[in-house]
């Protein structure tokens, strides 16, 4: 039996534990189309919610593991029945790239006309 935070980790579905654990917290996942608590028990079988910005990910259980592990051997510990990516998500959004600096006049009479202004 491992516990919900820890699994998600493991996996590769959060980058850290905290970040899992708060998710969990925040009710974003869920566990059988239930609200969970950090420290829930998983089992092999059982099918995990996870609630992303804009589209929810469904996964099941398949094998447990309480270390992290290559993206490899994780992508066998579950089965993704989620559906696929809304692509709006997918577009680039409309910023700047870091580090390209203030933009010129040019550039700023540009950003103006598509913007409607």
């Amino acid at each position: 039996m491992t516990r919900i935070d820890v699994w998600l980790w493991s996996v590769r579905i959060f980058k850290t534990r905290s970040i899992a654990t708060n998710a969990v917290k925040g009710g974003h996942v869920r566990l059988n189309d239930d609200p969970v608590k950090p420290a829930q028990r998983v089992t092999p079988g059982d099918r995990i919610s996870v609630k992303e910005p804009g589209w929810v990910r469904e996964f099941e259980v398949t094998q447990l593991i309480n270390k992290r592990v290559g993206a490899a051997i994780a992508q066998g510990c579950y089965l993704d029945h989620s559906p696929p990516r809304p692509a709006y998500l997918s577009m680039a959004s409309g910023r700047r790239e870091a580090g390209a600096g203030r933009p010129t006049k040019k550039d700023r009479r540009a950003i103006d006309r598509l913007q409607g202004r």
